[in-house]
């Protein structure tokens, strides 16, 4: 039988962004019997212990320790343990040795608005591009996605496959309905500037005044003050509510009490919080860009993010319009349904199960 490694070795223990993705598809991969590179034991797999200091927990240094481990140990262990194949749920594989790899990428941000001083843009720039040179075959998260890995570059249609992503039916629901203390519309989300807080805020200051508007994600010193002072600028700081991290299992009751979740992202690989939202019984204004349009259907009010006038607009109609927003939870509910991590992992399989 074909031996599959999937590695593992950036995973943490307390999983958010890419980590999330990978804990939940290699579950289904079991049928095809991997080799898990990981420093966390996982019952029912076989497992090829690798250090705990490859991780984004421990930093750039974490990274770098990856890379470097990446280029020299991983070559040897695929080598030792007669693999066939390497899946690697981020977009990092051998460069020097090269093995035989299908690799996931998640999103090309740092290349649509670069940051000069963040290593990430150099990272994608200059290595991202020789591991998808060398990969036997590309994986990703939407249309949208691999439309960017075409055009940023030149990578054949025929060697990407697009697999939408998922959620967890059992910790994404709708709960029991309790009335809140006061009306909300809800940003999940970070901060960095292309997540489009600012026009957001803009757009809030036309919202009625017994509405607030709460912003759930990590704190991050760079953007949060200005944010802050922009909602005081414009005469509604006080209805401006920064939550920080929300533990996972408080995440469906704030998703559900909202009016709506408004993510208007310039630009997303996937969007977890627009998945997340509909499937918490949330109406969902999001952006008309990107991967969104795919991953809400026709269960959401698109807009054009740099529209501050259509952003407020969608607002508007939600508060005016029990109907429009009672028609988009049971959509959303609807389209939740199609978007679970046992058909991603269902896909991956059938797409690892080609190259082994």
């Amino acid at each position: 039988m074909s031996k599959l490694l999937i590695n593992l070795s950036f995973l943490l223990k307390e999983p958010t962004g890419v980590s999330v993705y990978a804990q939940n598809v290699f579950p289904y991969l079991a049928p095809l019997a991997p080799t898990l590179l990981a420093s966390q034991d996982w019952p029912g797999f076989n497992r090829y212990l690798v250090s705990d200091q490859l991780t984004p927990a421990q930093g750039s240094r974490g990274h770098f320790n990856r890379l470097v481990w990446t280029e020299t140990q991983l070559p040897q262990i695929y080598r030792k343990l007669q693999a066939d194949l390497l899946f690697s749920p981020v977009p990092e594989a051998p460069l020097i040795q090269p093995c035989r790899s299908v690799v996931m990428v998640h999103d090309l941000i740092p290349l649509r608005f670069p940051r000069w001083r963040s290593p990430l843009t150099y990272y994608c720039r200059f290595y991202l591009p020789q591991v998808l040179k060398r990969a036997t075959h590309i994986l990703c998260n939407s249309q949208a996605t691999a439309a960017d890995l075409i055009d940023f570059f030149q990578i054949p249609a025929a060697k990407i496959t697009p697999i939408l992503l998922g959620h967890d039916p059992s910790r994404f629901f709708c709960p029991d309905p309790r009335e809140s203390p006061r009306p909300y519309f809800l940003y999940l989300g970070r901060l960095d500037p292309h997540k489009n807080l600012a026009r957001l805020i803009q757009a809030f200051a036309q919202i009625p005044e017994e509405y607030e508007l709460w912003c759930a994600g990590p704190p991050d010193p760079r953007y949060r003050p200005g944010l802050t002072a922009l909602g005081e600028s414009l005469g509604f700081g006080a209805r401006l509510r920064w939550l920080d991290y929300v533990p996972p299992e408080d995440l469906p009751l704030l998703l559900h009490r909202a009016t709506a979740l408004v993510f208007p992202s310039l630009w997303e690989g996937f969007g977890f919080p627009a998945l997340e939202a509909m499937a918490c019984g949330t109406a969902v204004i999001t952006s008309n860009c990107s991967s969104l349009p795919e991953v809400t259907g026709e269960a959401a009010l698109l807009v054009n993010p740099y529209d501050v006038e259509d952003i407020a607009g969608a607002m508007k109609r939600l508060i005016e319009e029990p109907g429009l927003r009672s028609e988009l939870v049971q959509k959303g509910l609807a389209r939740a349904k199609e978007l679970t991590w046992a058909e991603t992992g269902r896909q991956t399989r059938e797409c690892l199960e080609k190259w082994l």
